[in-house]
């Protein structure tokens, strides 16, 4: 699995819970590790939708009669389940953030290794994109930005200085906004803040908080009884969406309660959640940060 190392490939497959002849969701799709591993759990009647946006996942294509990859953003998962004539399903899976594929290839800008253009668009069709983002964006938006989705501290200063340097010069590649703040990034942390600005930026390019709370939305009314939702997050803003969902059904606020109390809350936590072990983080670094939230109807 050269494209994509899938993390937690067994355990978020196993929180499906599989039936035979059951109807079946990879809302990101990537390489097709989970997939595979779904499809290989399937009898001839079941089914697997699949979803991804990004044309070079596309490639990876799985020739299978049971299996229907579609090439869309999973915030309109109902929307395009429907027109394949399904309304209801018995498992979604979801693993969040970026492919391997993704970081490794240099064009896409995705990662703070290379000096590539400021692109980070999950979605090529997209207009918007880092470089736009950083050259066009108010000091206000990028502060609010890098505050918000970096969770830097220091987001006004940093917002500041890269208003200050794009009035000299365009900032259009990785190495450049990494020469504009290198003043910031002292050489034992450098690497953990870039990490933090370049999140920021792509989480604002592809919308991914919006997308996951549209998408977590759609659950309740989707599953099946006894259906299952298996979601792998690689950081706090994610996770803490899914585990308030899971929770409470909203991503703020309490949930309203009846003359007797009591809450009515959509979904229910399936165990507890799961990290990868020792072995799998020592064979693939990016599963450090992984965790698995399971969740069923109530």
């Amino acid at each position: 699995m050269s494209y994509h190392n899938p993390v937690l490939l067994k355990e978020s497959v196993d929180a499906l819970n599989i039936k035979e002849d059951g109807v079946y969701v990879d809302v990101t799709f990537g390489g097709g590790g989970h997939s595979r591993e779904i499809l290989s759990r399937l009898g001839d009647k079941g089914r697997l939708f699949a979803f991804d946006q990004d044309p070079d996942a596309q490639q990876n294509k799985i020739d299978d009669p049971r299996f229907v990859l579609i090439g869309e953003n999973f915030r309109f998962i109902s929307r395009f389940l429907r027109f394949y004539g399904v309304k209801k399903v018995d498992g979604v899976l979801a693993d969040l953030g970026v492919s391997s594929h993704q970081f490794d290839e240099a064009e896409r800008g995705f990662s703070t290794r290379f000096d590539a253009d400021l692109d980070m668009r999950m979605d090529q069709k997209s207009e918007l994109s880092g470089k736009k983002i950083i050259n066009k964006y108010t000091e206000e938006q990028l502060s609010d930005m890098l505050f918000l989705y970096g969770e830097l501290r220091n987001a006004r200063t940093l917002a500041k200085t890269i208003v200050e340097a794009r009035a000299d010069k365009e900032i259009k590649t990785s190495f450049e906004l990494k020469e504009v703040l290198q003043r910031f990034l002292p050489k034992a942390k450098e690497h953990k803040i870039l990490a933090q600005i370049f999140q920021a930026i792509r989480i604002e390019v592809n919308q991914e908080l919006e997308v996951l709370k549209e998408f977590l939305q759609q659950i309740p009314q989707l599953l099946n009884e006894g259906g299952r939702l298996s979601v792998i997050s690689y950081h706090s803003l994610e996770d803490r969406l899914v585990k308030r969902f899971i929770q409470t059904g909203l991503f703020s606020g309490e949930p309203e309660k009846d003359f007797y109390g009591n809450t009515n809350e959509p979904l229910k936590k399936v165990g507890k959640m799961i990290v990868p072990t020792k072995e799998e983080i020592k064979e693939n670094n990016r599963a450090r940060s992984a965790k698995l939230r399971i969740a069923t109807l109530k």
